[in-house]
């Protein structure tokens, strides 16, 4: 008998608890938030549409749900007070919740009175969208200084539609299609050294098929990460260091005749390697064909 009323009691204690905890769970909600990460697809969705339309300019302002600045681009060409009135239509469209379109239009019918609010987060002008996300506002983005205010709302709606292709955390953005490449066009590549994925659709990676048959300059990227992967051959590496008589060649790009100090290792195949960026290396002999991957990391 004893034991039958612990039994009956433990299980009134647990229907208890659940109850509490049903209730508590109906007194909050779960709150989708908008990651930097998620900021920074909407507004490559954003300058995506720009060149497909052959926008002459524009800056893409992106806020999270509060109104705050999370990202910020200004395309070339564009006048400079377009990023704060960006801002403040993308700030617009999240606090009220509506496109400014809705209250631009609201004005030129007569109801100037709007107009007289603070325009700190009030900007009645098209151009600003608020981005949701399975039904909750999570964030705005807008868009100043494209060839019209019509064509502001265009690239600020690609940029909202990105978080529609969003997973269940924002910070998976825009679905990206797998990359493959068979045999005979890696083959291809190794042949010569050549770029297999050059980073489009806005990655921050990209793969090359290097190959060496002889020693190179010194290199430093200023913002690629190098991930090697040697496949065949040998080289003898200097990494860190000082550059000598370094000189850019490119954009974040510097080379230069050869590297005091630093540390010499000797890559055979099977070795790998990272390289951050801002860190002299130097290939400085070479066993014939070097065969190596090189993933950009940027």
């Amino acid at each position: 008998m004893k034991t039958l009323k612990k039994l009956l009691y433990c299980l009134l204690m647990f229907g208890l608890l659940l109850a509490i905890s049903s209730t508590a769970l109906a007194q909050t909600a779960e709150k989708k938030s908008l990651t930097l990460d998620g900021a920074e697809r909407v507004i490559t969705a954003a300058k995506a549409e720009a060149a497909k339309v052959k926008a002459p300019g524009g800056v893409i302002a992106v806020v999270d749900a509060g109104g705050n600045l999370m990202a910020l681009e200004r395309l070339d060409g564009t006048f400079a007070a377009g990023a704060n009135i960006s801002i403040g239509k993308a700030r617009t469209a999240v606090l009220f919740q509506k496109p400014t379109k809705v209250f631009e239009d609201i004005i030129n019918k007569g109801r100037t009175a709007m107009a007289a609010l603070p325009d700190s987060f009030f900007t009645p002008l098209q151009g600003g969208i608020p981005v949701v996300l399975d039904g909750q506002i999570i964030g705005g983005v807008g868009v100043s200084g494209a060839s019209s205010a019509a064509q502001d709302e265009e690239l600020a709606i690609a940029g909202a539609e990105a978080a529609k292709t969003f997973g269940a955390d924002p910070v998976m953005a825009i679905t990206l299609p797998v990359s493959y490449f068979p045999k005979a066009e890696v083959d291809e590549g190794f042949s010569k050294g050549a770029v297999l994925f050059d980073g489009n659709g806005g990655r921050n990676y990209m793969v090359h098929s290097s190959r060496r048959e002889g020693p190179g300059m010194v290199e430093v990227h200023t913002k690629d990460t190098d991930i090697l992967y040697v496949l065949k051959g040998s080289a003898t590496i200097i990494t860190g260091g000082t550059m000598v008589d370094g000189k850019p060649i490119a954009a974040d790009e510097i080379r230069g005749r050869v590297i005091n100090g630093g540390e010499t290792r000797k890559l055979v195949p099977g070795d790998a390697m990272i390289i951050p960026n801002g860190v002299p290396h130097w290939f400085k002999e070479v066993q014939a064909p070097f065969l190596y991957y090189v993933v950009k990391v940027r």
